[in-house]
């Protein structure tokens, strides 16, 4: 079974990234996934929302826990595919390396979990305790966590596992991301008069030199809530002698465990409005921003973007069970944090589900040219996923039972 599943992981990714599937058009790559699915037979439920997430259950025999293994399919672009050396869409083999986009990222992951789950199925031949869902995410690279709360309000998993890449080890916690909106106001004149108007860039000038002094918060084990300027923009635009009335300058914001979108505003508008006090030409307004997208559907999806931070306590049972089954398989799982933000910021930033990152690949593959993933870790988290799944999938695993967020 085990030589069986190893074939079919590798053609499964290939299938998947031979379906490009950017955010907003994974269908083709969904019915891949769906295709595969409804042919093993032992998927109870396979289903579509309104957003394109793909979802499949199988049922055990008795009560449980519901186990929720979160891979998202959709990938950012490629850029130019002259600069590749192999095809991104052609799933080539070269070597020990599987390429094309989505390799890594992190479609290499919901195969396994998809393959994993079939074989789960097969060895336990459904005895067990409680109900295992596999979800194929949409729009995950647009933002972090707002189509999985679709899922999780739909089936309420008491355990998940995300499948960004962690080299096999075991992630526990993660930086949240949030996009800070900062607008200056000014007053228009012709640039031949300046001082008939009041310039919104050199005002936003002053501003951002005001945030740069406010101290970033430091966490233990996550470390700093980091603010970073990542882009500006004045209007109007082009100028062409007149002086700029708005400005708008985004920043992003690293998220610590517990804080909230009031929390991180504070500071920030506090010192603003000191600025405003010492100038009263001044005028500053701070927000999320939102993002908007269109599903493949055909339905719209939406949300500030704000996406909490997460940390669970390595030796919590949850996080020591799924350590001990891997160990027990053969591997040797280091128990860490991601750098980046993943689903997660929903499922435990959010909704406080016991959350464990577990994905075969590096993390710093993602979103690269030549983007790959290499066979050892394909297959191998076939096996470690279904290690997983039999450790979660037990009645001591019920709700309520598995470790709080630190």
């Amino acid at each position: 079974m085990e030589t069986i599943s190893c074939e079919e992981v590798r053609k499964l990714c290939q299938a998947l990234i031979r379906q490009p599937s950017l955010s907003g058009q994974e269908k083709g790559a969904s019915l891949v996934l769906q295709t595969y699915m409804k042919e093993q037979g032992v998927f109870d439920t396979i289903q579509v929302d309104d957003y394109g997430n793909t979802l499949a259950s199988i049922k055990g025999d008795r009560p449980g826990p519901v186990v929720l293994f979160d891979g998202h399919i959709d990938t950012v672009p490629v850029e130019d595919e002259t600069t590749w050396t192999y095809p991104p869409f052609a799933g080539d083999i070269h070597g020990n390396r599987l390429y094309g986009r989505g390799a890594s990222d992190m479609k290499g992951a919901l195969a396994a979990m998809t393959v994993g789950a079939v074989r789960f199925a097969r060895q336990t031949k459904k005895k067990f305790a409680g109900t295992l869902y596999i979800a194929a995410v949409v729009h995950e690279e647009c933002f972090e966590g707002v189509a999985a709360r679709a899922i999780s309000q739909a089936i309420r998993p008491d355990y998940v596992i995300i499948g960004e890449a962690s080299g096999l080890d075991l992630k526990v916690g993660q930086r949240g991301r949030a996009e800070i909106v900062l607008e200056s106001k000014g007053k228009s004149c012709h640039s031949a008069n300046p001082e008939k108007g009041v310039n919104a860039v050199y005002k936003m000038c002053k501003a951002i030199a005001c945030l740069q002094q406010v101290p970033a918060p430091v966490h233990p084990v996550l470390g700093k809530g980091i603010l970073e300027l990542t882009d500006i923009k004045s209007s109007p635009y082009p100028g062409a002698s007149v002086v700029p009335d708005y400005c708008r300058a985004t920043y992003d914001r690293r998220l610590l465990t517990g804080e909230t979108k009031e929390s991180v505003l504070a500071p920030l508008k506090q010192a603003l409005h000191t600025l405003m006090e010492q100038d009263g030409e001044a005028s500053y307004r701070l927000s999320y921003a939102v993002g908007r997208e269109r599903c493949y559907t055909g339905a719209d999806i939406e949300g500030e973007r704000f996406f909490p931070g997460w940390l669970y306590d390595k030796q919590a049972d949850f996080v020591q069970a799924a350590a001990d089954a891997m160990k027990q398989a053969g591997f040797t799982p280091a128990i860490r944090q991601y750098n980046f933000c993943t689903n997660g910021s929903h499922y435990a930033g959010e909704a406080h589900i016991p959350t464990i990152g577990l994905g075969p690949s590096r993390e710093d593959l993602a979103h690269t040219v030549d983007e790959y993933i290499e066979l050892s870790q394909l297959t191998g988290a076939v096996t470690c996923y279904v290690a997983v799944m039999g450790a979660l999938l037990q009645e001591r695993f019920l709700p309520g039972k598995g470790g709080a967020c630190v």
